[in-house]
């Protein structure tokens, strides 16, 4: 069955639930939290003093421990609820009972009433048995999406980088969670208020796959106006892409190889982009600019 657009899928039993069944499971315990209102992003200002402005935790993760706790909640939820309502369409449409069902899959009955009323949240294996016995199939999968919400102590370093050499009129906004048509996370995106530019930022310390890295970053720019944060901004700004890329002889030879397809992304100079990041110049357009590490310092080079 077809995956999900935040890289996962949602295990299906059988046929997709129509409205009133989604409603009816709703009420009867389940929340779906589509209607909820989430809290505006807070912006925080970051000086260009050299001082460190995270913290070593926050270095080592995309994203607070809150935020990904509750986005892998709101995903359960969803998930649990698609799942109940196949199930209670399953059973009804073939007329039989709760208890039948409990004994036919090996399932406490009142196990199963919890699942169906929205106060337990069935096992994989529950799940498996209940199907089973319905004469349904089970199918859940992982689908790529756009990319991990991992970052390792390279990006992080690069990211501290960043945001101290910016110049103060672009205000920094990391973790910023796209819903759609993509659903992921941009690490950090610089807006100038002055020029109306939004700058999707990546920071990659490989170029394992460079098309699917491409892809993903094109996507989630694409997606920003569903961040929550976007109507804060004003009149929407034009959306533009910065791809920060840590130099190694590796990331170095994939992008010699490579060199038509990122110049075709990323079309502008280089050393403009770094002009710009640094407010002495309007922004170029979509750029890739270098970040090397040696030793303890780490800084943005241009060049192609």
């Amino acid at each position: 069955m077809p995956g999900t657009r935040d890289g996962t899928s949602t295990p299906r039993i059988g046929v997709r639930r129509t409205l009133a069944e989604r409603l009816r499971v709703v009420t009867r315990g389940l929340v779906d939290d589509a209607g909820r209102r989430r809290s505006v992003p807070s912006r925080s200002g970051w000086s260009t003093t050299g001082n460190s402005q995270i913290s070593d935790e926050a270095l080592n993760v995309a994203m607070s421990t809150d935020r990904f706790d509750a986005a892998i909640a709101r995903a359960m939820r969803r998930r649990h609820a698609s799942l109940v309502g196949d199930l209670i369409r399953l059973r009804e449409d073939a007329g039989v009972t709760r208890s039948a069902l409990a004994r036919a899959a090996g399932v406490d009955r009142r196990h199963l009433d919890r699942i169906e009323n929205g106060t337990d949240r069935a096992s994989l294996e529950a799940y498996q048995r209940l199907a089973t016995a319905l004469g349904a199939d089970l199918s859940t999968r992982l689908y790529p999406n756009t990319g991990p919400a991992l970052r390792d102590r390279h990006q992080a370093r690069i990211l501290e980088t960043l945001l101290e050499a910016a110049h103060p009129r672009w205000q920094p906004f990391t973790e910023v969670a796209v819903r759609r048509p993509s659903r992921g996370w941009i690490d950090v995106l610089l807006y100038d208020a002055r020029g109306r530019v939004a700058l999707a930022t990546e920071i990659e310390s490989e170029l394992r796959r460079l098309e699917q890295q491409l892809r993903w970053a094109a996507e989630k720019a694409a997606a920003l106006p569903s961040w929550e944060g976007w109507s804060q901004l004003g009149e929407a700004p034009l959306v533009s892409r910065l791809l920060v890329v840590r130099r190694t002889r590796a990331t170095r030879a994939v992008a010699t190889a490579m060199q038509r397809q990122l110049l075709a992304a990323y079309p502008a100079h280089p050393d403009d982009a770094l002009a710009a990041l640094a407010g002495s110049g309007p922004w170029p357009g979509p750029a890739m600019v270098w970040a090397v590490i040696s030793g303890g310092a780490t800084r943005l080079a241009g060049s192609r």
